[in-house]
């Protein structure tokens, strides 16, 4: 993290530009303004979380597809590289608290942001509860001892129901330690997501080369499908559809580093680079860190690589002890990562309610004169994860919905964004005059703008499908229920701006939030 000496007014020479900078967007700074390039890179890069995100769902991406899944890996990155790339040069414009919401509203129709925010914090929410739950397949396989209830033979599994009850007892210890770290403030929050990082990010260096010492066989593996198209109406398309699920799940949340804009010292510079380099160093990582696994693992066929997956591999890789070490860096992996999605989620309450578009928005804009940080946004979405966990306690079929409605309630509000950017650069109105020399995809933006767009419609109609290979036949609302949650809380969300639309289809930010002196050429949405 990044510390400045400050003038003997108080305060930085570039947090008074920063802050300048963002009175011309109306705001005042109130939020504690305090980290680096580093910090910036950290909370976009434990949001997607190599060491979560793989370690959680290998499994189901090795047993959807068998070894060649491995190519959705590329073809998402792809994807949403796009969407990474057209959200850093708003960064770059517009560096504020906030992301997705703040953007859409910048460059989308009012309703357009509103329903971006709302459908983001529900997202936000629902992952913080998806992520926590990856306790369970990670610690009680370092020891049992994590396995409170149920039985030894549960350790590492969500699928059975002593697994499913103990992955809540766990997940809940999480949410909590990550609200109050959350409350104490920024500073708090990006050491410990920092030395996180630095774990993972080396951990997982280590990992690759530890896996590689081990390889018993040659890259050929990734055309070997399993027979897993066998029985799909659409042959092996259809399972590495289903496999894909493993990796987009993984790629999402890069946009955290723009949310802490009003946080970060010059973060027209730092967030659109953070946003770039979060998902390249995931994609790069991640994917030796499989390919490697596979070529090294000693049975390719074995069973558990579909049930337990990466820790699996790991143990029966590297052995007991060295095996449980990866783990525990794992652990740690996924503590900064749940720490980094309520941090987002909270920032884009504080936006929205800052705005006044929010129910209560006074008290959910106030920040705490001592950790500079909003408190009642914390409580407020630790409480509900909170409440999502506990209504799937011991349902363990209802943890893979959980997951793939996290990443729909992502892909959506992206769209959202990317979507009105793509019409606004065939009207000639993107890049605007003033874009300044800030991050610029010059004359790729189209074509950028336009495969982020297809992408992103078209894995959101891959994530939705009832199907059962995901959520199983034998329920109805389990098959159809990331189709019925999704359209709930987009229901929810358009009747509450219906019933408010005269005070919240337009922002207007808070006399409290204003800044002391209007700044010249203030920007407005």
């Amino acid at each position: 993290m990044t510390t400045r000496s400050k003038p003997a007014g108080g305060g930085s020479a570039g947090d008074h530009s920063d802050s300048s900078e963002l009175a011309k967007f109306g705001y005042r700074q109130e939020l504690e303004r305090s980290l680096g390039s580093f910090s910036s890179f950290a909370a976009g890069f434990s949001y997607i979380s190599i060491m979560t995100g793989v370690f959680q769902l290998f499994f189901f991406g090795f047993g959807s597809g068998g070894p060649a899944f491995i190519w959705t890996w590329p073809l998402v990155f792809i994807g949403q590289l796009a969407v990474a790339l057209c959200f850093a040069e708003l960064a770059g414009q517009f560096p504020l608290a906030g992301s997705v919401y703040q953007w859409a509203k910048q460059i989308a129709k009012p309703a357009t942001s509103w329903l971006a925010g709302w459908i983001m914090i529900i997202g936000a929410i629902v992952t913080a509860a998806a992520v926590a739950v990856a306790y369970q397949i990670i610690l009680p396989q370092v020891s049992t001892a994590f396995q409170i209830v149920g039985s030894d033979s549960d350790a590492g599994l969500t699928s059975t129901p002593g697994g499913a009850q103990n992955a809540i007892i766990l997940a809940l210890v999480l949410v909590v330690f990550a609200t109050i770290v959350n409350i104490i403030g920024v500073k708090l929050m990006a050491k410990i997501n920092n030395f996180g990082v630095a774990v993972e990010l080396g951990a997982s260096v280590l990992l690759i080369i530890a896996l590689a010492v081990h390889i018993k066989r040659g890259p050929g593996l990734v055309f070997d499908t399993h027979g897993t198209g066998d029985g799909q109406s659409l042959g092996y398309l259809g399972a590495f559809l289903v496999a894909s699920l493993m990796s987009a799940y993984v790629f999402y949340g890069f946009d955290t580093a723009g949310s802490l804009a009003e946080e970060t010292t010059l973060p027209r510079k730092h967030a659109p680079r953070a946003i770039i380099r979060a998902i390249t160093a995931a994609f790069i990582v991640g994917g030796l860190m499989m390919l490697v696994g596979m070529m090294a693992v000693g049975d390719l066929n074995a069973e558990e690589l579909s049930t337990s997956g990466m820790p699996y591999l790991l143990k029966s890789t590297l052995g007991t002890g060295l095996g449980d070490a990866f783990l525990i860096c794992s652990a740690i992996a996924i503590t900064v990562c749940c720490l980094a999605v309520q941090t987002a989620a909270i920032r884009m309450t504080f936006a929205m309610a800052r705005d006044g578009r929010l129910p209560f928005s006074k008290a959910l804009a106030k920040v705490s004169p001592r950790s500079k940080t909003p408190v009642l946004p914390a409580l407020i979405t630790g409480g509900l994860t909170v409440v999502v966990l506990l209504i799937n306690l011991g349902n363990q079929r209802a943890f893979f919905v959980l997951t793939s409605t996290a990443i729909i309630l992502f892909y959506i509000p992206y769209l959202m964004v990317t979507g009105p950017m793509l019409v606004r650069r065939l009207r000639g109105q993107w890049p605007r005059p003033e874009h300044g020399p800030y991050f610029k995809l010059g004359r790729w933006g189209t074509l950028v703008n336009f495969v982020a767009v297809l992408y992103g419609g078209g894995m959101t109609i891959n994530l939705i499908w009832p199907r059962a290979e995901v959520y199983g036949d034998d329920h109805w609302y389990f098959q159809w229920g990331a189709v019925l949650i999704t359209a709930l809380i987009v229901l929810v969300g358009g009747v509450l701006l219906w019933v408010r639309r005269r005070h919240w289809a337009a922002a207007h930010t808070s006399p409290e939030h204003q800044p002391d002196t209007p700044a010249p050429g203030s920007v407005t949405g």
